[in-house]
């Protein structure tokens, strides 16, 4: 049952050839078995899950029906779920019990899926690797010693090693699609707005975005269809008409029209990758579609401009976080000022607090114009970049990485080599744009993912594409050994 598919437990669970719950123990005792090599949950949460399964269950018995009814899922360890452990992968949060659902949470509970646990993250969503996680590395089942991405790092090890069929994650500046494309999976950060931030615990709050992470576009598109949608509590959540996703998938894509961004392929890039990302747009051209040299001009300015922003939102947001209200606590503060210092000293990480010191200088009354306005300005000239290359195409493609997944440790000692890897991915987060990794190939026996951009609110035009894909590839069959 663990080979399963989203779309296929659904067919499976219409047919009655199983159960949910007969369904949830088998991939908890599989969780159990598996999962101490690969630290890929922070806390599981099997009563919750035994009784969802059973309520789940019990409404299709009574004729009810859905494609995520009994359907098991996990949640990145940011969002919050009432009751439980909502770490966001930190000592600053490791007591912290939400006493609410995160409304992505709450909405899909109400579609009937199956929560096992809250999967392991870079703490507070800072990290391309899941090194920072307070719980220790969570590793990448194509090989052990390789970090699975990051920051939903957690999320994307236990659906690549087959523990569960799909998981939540988040997107800031690449945390869905980056550790899709390291893990051989399928991951989808939707239009900023498109899903509701109500519950995530924020990092930065004009770039974060929940999304999935499956092992099909197909399935992307079934939770997608369960987690999207207006919400009034989240001031920026938009009130635009969710489509039906799954319906979409079937559509051509002849005479489709797709942009390479040249600046795509340069010195920083694998050259490895970068012949699979062709042989991916050869397979796209045999279905039709229209392939294009484009340009995104600023496109060199985005990392400069992303490790201002980020930072500087981050730094406003875990403000919150100073030992009064909630979270640690240090032991006997001799003052109000020794309480801050300590509990945020001790509380959080190092890339942390790195981020928290960026980007309060940046912040800063004699640093602000200089970096942070400058920042946006060139956040508007990226966004201007896209919307005048959505003019001439109807997707952007490219790497999702520039390497395959390294080795742990590999880039601990410099934090910038890191912040490369997100060179592709970050600009969509800049833009609010919607965008997708999916399995193109391997590299030394690690996956490499190629990324798929729309303009806005066009999710049902990338799963499509990607479903498309996949019906005429295997790479996102593949299983990493062991698993």
């Amino acid at each position: 049952m663990h080979q399963m598919t989203l779309a296929e437990i659904a067919r499976g669970l219409a047919d009655k050839k199983f159960s949910s719950e007969e369904l949830t123990r088998t991939l908890l005792a599989r969780i159990a078995q598996l999962d101490p090599q690969l630290n890929s949950f922070i806390s599981l949460t099997e009563d919750l899950a035994l009784s969802q399964a059973k309520a789940a269950d019990a409404r299709r018995a009574n004729g009810e029906s859905g494609a995520l009814l009994g359907a098991p899922i996990a949640h990145k360890d940011l969002f919050c779920t009432q009751g439980i452990r909502t770490s966001c992968g930190s000592k600053m949060l490791d007591n912290f019990k939400a006493p609410y659902d995160a409304t992505v949470v709450a909405k899909l509970a109400a579609a009937g899926t199956v929560t096992l646990g809250k999967t392991n993250m870079d703490e507070f969503a800072m990290g391309s690797g899941n090194e920072s996680s307070y719980y220790g590395v969570a590793r990448n089942p194509w090989n052990l010693e390789h970090v699975p991405g990051g920051s939903s790092g957690g999320s994307a090890a236990a659906v690549a090693a087959r523990l569960l069929p799909a998981a939540t994650g988040t997107d800031t500046g690449g945390s869905i699609r980056q550790p899709a494309a390291l893990t051989n999976l399928t991951g989808l950060k939707p239009t900023y707005g498109r899903v509701s931030r109500w519950g995530m615990i924020a990092y930065a709050s004009s770039l974060d975005q929940g999304g999935p992470l499956a092992r099909t576009a197909e399935d992307c598109a079934l939770l997608l269809q369960g987690m999207a949608g207006f919400d009034p509590q989240d001031s920026t959540s938009i009130d635009e008409p969710v489509p039906d996703y799954a319906a979409g998938l079937g559509a051509s894509i002849q005479g489709l029209r797709i942009g390479v961004p040249k600046e795509y392929f340069g010195a920083g890039l694998d050259p490895r990758i970068a012949e699979l990302i062709q042989a991916s747009i050869k397979e796209l051209e045999k279905l039709g579609a229209i392939v294009k040299e484009i340009s995104l001009p600023n496109m060199q300015h985005a990392i400069p401009a992303y490790y201002v922003i980020a930072p500087a939102e981050a730094s406003s947001n875990l403000s919150r976080f100073d030992g009064v209200r909630f979270g640690y606590r240090c032991e006997n503060p001799k003052d109000l000022t020794d309480l801050y210092k300590r509990s945020r000293g001790e509380g959080f990480g190092a890339e942390v607090q790195r981020r928290i010191l960026v980007g309060a200088y940046a912040l800063s009354a004699g640093y602000y114009d200089a970096y942070y306005l400058q920042a946006q300005k060139i956040r508007r000239l990226i966004k201007n970049d896209f919307m005048a290359a959505f003019n001439d195409v109807d997707l952007i493609l490219g790497p999702t990485t520039p390497n395959p997944a390294w080795k742990i440790g590999a880039k601990s000692s410099d934090p910038v080599a890191a912040y490369l890897e997100d060179v592709y991915t970050i600009t969509a987060n800049l833009a609010g744009l919607p965008g997708l990794s999916m399995p193109a190939g391997f590299v030394d026996g690690l996956p490499v993912g190629v990324q798929l951009l729309a303009p806005y609110f066009q999710e049902g035009r990338l799963l499509n594409v990607a479903h498309q894909y996949q019906l005429n590839t295997d790479w996102h069959t593949r299983t990493p050994e062991g698993f």
